[in-house]
Order: structure tokens, then sequence, then C-alpha cells
């Protein structure tokens, strides 16, 4: 089998000390890995990212913005229960990942408070999760409800951390429905914008609703036999008309972290050219994939044997992409959500 098919092919130690697990502040002086269309790499902070850009090169960001998804609750037996609400199937009712899962049969009811209950109504074979009729007063809305009762998920691997809510949501965020941040995204602050503005770089906005099929983990052996869960996906046309206006003038598109690149792919998947789109990608970008739409990315360190990793190697090659990951282990880089960022120049 092709070593770029197999699963343990992308695979890596990371010294458990480098999970970061609290952002910087101010959010730009993380670390920023540059990664250039030759073999070499910098070292720099991402202040520093105006400087690695030209007038007329385009940022497109994910303006999507991370809801409270993480419930707890019980069962009228008094069991504790904790879901975790993957996506809006219909309406107020979600598909969720509820723990513990295998108790819950048709018709169960699950009590997370005196203005919300839940009913399972099915289970979904792909995600293992349970359909969630939820219940609340006429006099609110399903959002107001899970804002007070439901809480931001922090990924599972961010365990001891002093974040506030506010750190795990980009500066643009704008559009609920996430059940996790687009967290290329999180090192960008309003100074930084004003002075790419002020560089005439120019930023567009996407939406991806980040849900279970970007990090759930890859299993089989065989890359090429692993089903990507859809996600919810919005290009504009206005972000169309950017994009056509920045490669007509010969400059570049870079794409603000992986939901970017795979909403942007995604949509030109779909219409087989760039064109607005509405509507759900299950895209699973891997090595031999022929980008159509990007010319760069910012992105964090992902982990050991994900999509996003492969959607990345898929950019520059798993060889070159694993030898740049142990570099930036050597020199300490902190990884993941509330990592630091590498900037992938092509």
């Amino acid at each position: 089998m092709n070593l770029d098919r197999k699963l343990s092919s992308y695979d890596y130690h990371l010294p458990p000390e480098l999970i970061a697990q609290n952002p910087v502040t101010p959010r730009d002086s993380s670390r920023l890995l540059v990664v250039k269309p030759e073999s070499s790499i910098e070292h720099t902070i991402f202040c520093n990212l105006p400087d690695l850009l030209l007038p007329g090169d385009l940022l497109v960001v994910n303006d999507t913005r991370v809801i409270p998804a993480r419930l707890y609750g019980k069962k009228s037996t008094g069991a504790q229960v904790e879901v975790l609400l993957i996506e809006e199937t219909e309406n107020n009712c979600w598909l969720a990942l509820v723990k513990p899962g295998k108790r819950f049969a048709v018709g169960s009811e699950i009590i997370f408070s005196n203005d919300l209950k839940a009913t399972v109504m099915g289970k979904d074979d792909k995600t293992g999760g349970r359909f969630l009729q939820f219940t609340f007063p006429s006099s609110q809305t399903f959002w107001q409800v899970l804002d007070k009762v439901g809480n931001i998920p922090f990924p599972p691997y961010v365990t001891e951390s002093q974040a506030k809510v506010e750190q795990y949501q980009t500066i643009y965020a704008e559009k609920e429905g996430a059940i996790a941040a687009p967290t290329a995204g999180l090192h960008f602050t309003e100074r930084l914008f004003k002075e790419l503005k002020e560089r005439q770089v120019n930023i567009a906005t996407v939406t991806l609703h980040v849900g279970i099929g970007t990090f759930r983990p890859v299993e089989v052996e065989d890359i090429l036999t692993h089903e990507m869960h859809h996600e919810s996906i919005e290009l504009d046309r206005n972000t169309v008309d950017l994009i056509k206006k920045t490669k007509e003038a010969g400059r570049k598109v870079i794409a603000v972290g992986t939901t970017v690149v795979r909403t942007l792919e995604g949509a030109y998947q779909h219409h087989q050219k760039l064109k607005a789109f509405s509507g759900k990608t299950d895209l699973f970008i891997y090595p031999s994939y022929e980008f159509k739409v990007i010319d760069g990315l910012i992105t964090n360190f992902h982990l050991p044997k994900s999509s996003l990793l492969m959607l990345v190697s898929a950019l520059i090659g798993r060889e070159r992409l694993m030898s740049i990951y142990q570099e930036a282990i050597e020199e300490k880089y902190r990884f993941y959500s509330f990592g630091d960022a590498m900037f992938i120049n092509i």
C-alpha cells in the first residue's frame, strides 16, 4: 500500500507538555512557523503576518461561532448524562453524542433544567449518536435556553485550562452553529486586522459550522476507506467575487484554517467551478488531492492520525510535513487548539 494511504504514516509522538492548555495573551503573540515555497522554513511571531503578505492578497476566514453544545443532565432515574450537540436536523431536534449512550432507548427522557428537556427519538448508526427532540417554554427560544444551560465544549485534550469562554471564539465569530472553534483564527486581533487592511490585504468570510467531521478520528489503516461526516458550509457571492478578483490580479488566496479549505474546495467540488454555495460537504482531502481554490494556508498543529493532518499533507507532502512537525517539537512549539500556528505559502 502507498505510504500516503496508511494511517500509521501520519503518526508522531508529542510530549504531553507541548499540548497547549491556555492561549497566549495577546492572541497575536503566538509563534508562527512559516513554510516557504522552497524547502526552507522560518520561525517568527504571528503579529508579523502582514510582512509575509502582499497588497491584494486575500485572507479567507470562517465566521462560525461556537455554541454551548455540551449539556449535563439526568434521566428520570437520577442517572447522570452528558450530551454533546452535533447538528440540528429538524426544528429543535438535534443529533447528539450521549454518554453513557447504550442506556438510551427510543423514548428515554433527559432533564437538563426546569426549562429544558429532551426525548430520544432514534439512533444514528454512522456516529453512534442519538436524535434528541428538545422541549422548552414557548416564551423562550432554544438558543436562549441553551445559553443558560449549555457549556462551551473545550477539546478533550484541554484538561487544565484557565481560559475564558471568549478566548475560544475568534474575534469575528458571528454565525452560531459550531461545536468547536476554527482555531487558526484564534490568533487574530483587532490591531492585526487593522494593520492588514492598511497594507491592502483583503479579508473575506465563509461559514463552516465545525462538527464531528472535523475532529472525528480516522480509525482505518487505509485512509481512502475513511468516511467523513458532513458539515454545513456557506460560500456567498461576495467572497466568490473577491477570490476571482484576487486570482485575476495574480495575488494569493490564503485560507485561515482547514475549515476554510474544506468550504472553498467543497463548494468547488459541488459545482465543478467556483460559485456561491450553501449546503453540506463531506469532502475528505488527503495527499494526491489537487487544490482548485487556495494558494496558501494558516493553520495550527494537528493531532496525530487526524484528517486535518492529512489535509495539510495534501498541500506540501506528507514526508515534508512530518519533518516540519518534528522540528516544531524540537523547537517546543505549542500544539493543538490553544497552540501556535503555521503559515504554508505555496
